[in-house]
């Protein structure tokens, strides 16, 4: 009995792949994961897959904000993506920016 043709993966399955080797404390942009992802993906596709995770999901979606270090969320989802990067001790600038210098994250290591 022969084994059925593996499908390719998504896009989707390529950008978790890729924002669950963003370790803990750092951070990516949308662009930043897109670039990695290749392929045609762009920054705005980086975020529909983001936000289509189940709820409990183990990607760490908290860790992708926009090209200017901050989150792009909206009110409660905002708080809540600010708290879980506080967590991993990623700290904010006065005015809601993250310094991609100290917490951005270089991808992955070939």
């Amino acid at each position: 009995m022969s084994k059925p043709p593996e499908k390719d993966p998504t896009y989707q399955q390529i950008v978790y792949a890729i924002v669950r080797q963003i370790p803990g404390g750092m951070v990516a942009s949308y662009g930043q994961v897109a670039r990695i992802a290749g392929g045609g993906v762009s920054a705005r596709m980086v975020g529909y897959a983001l936000a289509a995770l189940p709820q409990g999901s183990d990607v760490p979606w908290q860790r992708v904000i926009n090209v200017q270090g901050k989150i792009s969320l909206p009110g409660f989802g905002r708080a809540v993506q600010e708290d879980l990067l506080r967590e991993e001790g990623v700290q904010f600038s006065p005015d809601g920016r993250i310094d991609f210098e100290r917490f951005g994250w270089n991808g992955p290591q070939r």
